[in-house]
């Protein structure tokens, strides 16, 4: 069997061939090892990287890890690569991600039900962006498609799991004061412009509703 300097070595190269993020059980299969070894792997690696703040650290991703670069060194990749291509979101584009997170399994009927407005277009374009994915069909009538957040959804906000969401009370708080919950991603998607009034009201109708 590999020695753990010897298999932490071997991910360090598969994650910079790699590209995407690398999951916990690639590695064990490489490697020949089980996936709790390759995970303690993968976080030892990762500590090391931030111990010695390195200018690359590793970041986790649903039980996956990629390289990306620090945040602080943002400003020096940004004059490097001037000009910096910034992908924002529109504003009903972040108020259906933002039902779609919170609500997940939604329905496109469900989530014009919060905002009030068609979201055909919208959903689309999440999709494309690979934010927003088909994870199966509900019981209801009809069998609507049920909507979820992907991976990418996570790495663009810096989440490791959808867990990781704040209450939507903590993001109004943060929001009156103009902060930015994804100023640790590379990519300026930001959550300050969401509005989540129709969301919030809409749980609280739901809290209101008899047992």
């Amino acid at each position: 069997m590999s020695s753990r300097k010897t298999i932490k070595s071997g991910i360090e190269s598969m994650m910079f061939i790699w590209g995407e993020p690398l999951e916990v059980k690639d590695i064990a299969d490489v490697f020949n090892i089980d996936k709790k070894e390759a995970y303690e792997c993968c976080r030892e690696l990762m500590e090391e990287y931030e111990q010695e703040s390195r200018g690359i650290v590793i970041r986790e991703v649903n039980k996956a890890f990629q390289f990306t670069t620090r945040p602080e060194n943002l400003p020096y990749i940004e004059r490097l690569c001037t000009p910096v291509r910034h992908r924002r979101l529109s504003q009903s584009a972040l108020e259906t991600l933002a039902i779609v997170a919170y609500r997940q399994p939604v329905t496109k009927g469900e989530i014009e039900a919060v905002r009030g407005i068609r979201c055909d277009r919208v959903m689309e374009g999440l999709v494309r962006k690979g934010l927003v994915r088909e994870v199966g069909r509900s019981e209801a009538v009809g069998r609507p498609i049920l909507y979820g957040t992907t991976d990418e959804f996570l790495k663009q906000f810096g989440f490791e799991t959808i867990k990781e969401l704040p209450e939507i009370k903590d993001i109004e708080g943060l929001l009156d004061e103009e902060t930015d919950l994804a100023e640790a991603s590379q990519d300026s998607v930001s959550l300050q412009q969401i509005s989540l009034d129709d969301l919030s009201a809409e749980q609280g109708a739901q809290d209101e509703k008899p047992e």
